[in-house]
């Protein structure tokens, strides 16, 4: 299966990157984007990978997660029509949780 990842998604993976390296230090910066990297490619042979968001159980699309990192999870969904899972999102877990969820559209 490909795996695509939506402007959305970029915008959050760059923003929780710039705030690893300011408050961390670029080696963390560094793991973590290799960890995202890895997770996409595991999606890739392993789409069911993760578990149901609950937070958005009521919506029509089945949306998933996967932690990646004590404070990260990349939420995505699959479109069995195209052969595809979608990387939608990525929640910082210390964050408001239903306020991350009304963000994914």
């Amino acid at each position: 299966m490909r795996v695509l990842m939506t402007g959305f998604a970029r915008q959050k993976i760059r923003e929780t990157a710039r705030y690893i390296q300011s408050e961390f230090s670029k080696r963390y910066r560094d793991d973590f984007l290799y960890k995202v990297q890895e997770t996409r490619q595991y999606l890739a042979t392993n789409p069911n990978l993760g578990s149901m968001e609950p937070l958005l159980s009521n919506r029509p699309t089945a949306y998933r997660s996967v932690v990646i990192t004590k404070l990260n999870k990349m939420v995505h969904y699959i479109n069995d029509t195209e052969d595809i899972i979608y990387i939608v999102d990525f929640w910082d877990t210390r964050r408001e949780p239903n306020a991350q969820a009304a963000e994914v559209k």
